[in-house]
């Protein structure tokens, strides 16, 4: 394939206080952007805490110069707004990228993942996205590829009871991991490669997410608009999962659900379920989870989810917002 032939490429990470973290998934990409015309750009935001600088020195002292950037940002304005900072002007260029490849920084890009990627897109002109398989760093798979988030869905997660989640199998959010290439109505933002056209037939992310559900809504205009999601398992990246933000992080104590996750999920059911759709969604997972705390202090089984959940959940969705200041 001549150069000429070759898909441009440009890759984002946002960093906000993960400047080892993005070290590592800068030195896991150079054997893979050596392949193809690739621009990749670390979007800081705002971290405040020096591993912006930190990230352009090891750039400048391992040569990476060549292929890889910083761009210091004013504000931290989230996930959607920090890729969207780096997106927007290289679209708006005289040579737009063909491709854009969403990475997480704490990822780790296994050899090929990028090539598996291009190639399944290349290969199908009809496939608007690409995701990974995520990975533990001993290979054991994360669950990557979703269905979109319904009514029957938010009643079974919030239930969780084995006759319900076999009943409503074909309902649940998280399937089982498959090692088949399959469309799939969204794929994780850990690694997430979009064709130029999507952004043509959509616009950009939306910036309203400060994190979370940014990518389920994306995945889901694209796909309104005709540009299914894919998930192909070939492309295999690590990923240490909640490293980043220390919200989804299962390994440590766990962390009360800050308020921009319910937000976040709320602006994602308004706009795709209409407000019918999510009143009945916060009902049904909220008299789920009721069943399910029943159920847990009858039994005496462990709960591990997050501190306050219950309560959190029924003041942001039920009680009127406070009056901003």
């Amino acid at each position: 394939m001549s150069t000429r032939e070759m898909p441009r490429l440009l890759v984002v990470i946002v960093n906000y206080r993960t400047g080892p973290l993005v070290v590592d998934c800068l030195a896991s990409l150079e054997a893979e952007v050596a392949a193809t015309p690739a621009r990749v750009v670390v979007v800081d935001n705002a971290s405040g805490d020096g591993s912006g600088e930190a990230i352009t020195s090891a750039i400048r002292d391992r040569g990476w110069d060549a292929w890889a950037s910083v761009q210091l940002e004013d504000a931290n304005g989230g996930f959607a707004a920090g890729n969207n900072a780096a997106i927007r002007p290289a679209l708006a260029s005289a040579e737009p990228p063909d491709f854009v490849w969403l990475l997480n920084p704490d990822t780790v890009v296994r050899p090929g993942a990028l090539a598996s990627l291009l190639a399944f897109l290349r290969e199908h002109p009809g496939a608007g996205l690409a995701g990974s398989r995520l990975e533990d760093p001993d290979g054991t798979p994360q669950r990557s590829a979703f269905r979109y988030p319904s009514v029957l869905s938010e009643l079974e997660h919030g239930m969780r009871l084995g006759l319900v989640t076999r009943l409503l199998k074909h309902r649940l959010v998280a399937p089982p991991v498959s090692d088949e290439t399959r469309s799939v109505g969204w794929v994780a933002g850990a690694s997430l490669l979009i064709r130029r056209e999507v952004f043509d037939a959509i616009g950009l992310l939306d910036d309203r997410y400060f994190m979370y559900f940014e990518e389920v809504d994306f995945c889901n205009r694209a796909r309104k608009s005709g540009w299914p999601c894919w998930y192909v398992p070939g492309s295999r990246v690590v990923h240490l999962v909640g490293m980043s933000s220390g919200v989804t992080n299962e390994r440590g104590p766990r962390k009360r659900r800050p308020a921009y996750w319910f937000e976040a999920r709320r602006r994602y059911f308004l706009s795709h379920l209409g407000r019918a759709g999510t009143l009945m969604a916060d009902l049904a997972w909220s008299l789920g989870y009721a069943s399910f705390i029943l159920r847990s202090s009858m039994y005496t089984r462990p709960n591990n989810d997050p501190p306050h959940l219950f309560s959190d959940f029924l003041r942001h969705n039920f009680l009127p917002a406070p009056p901003k200041r």
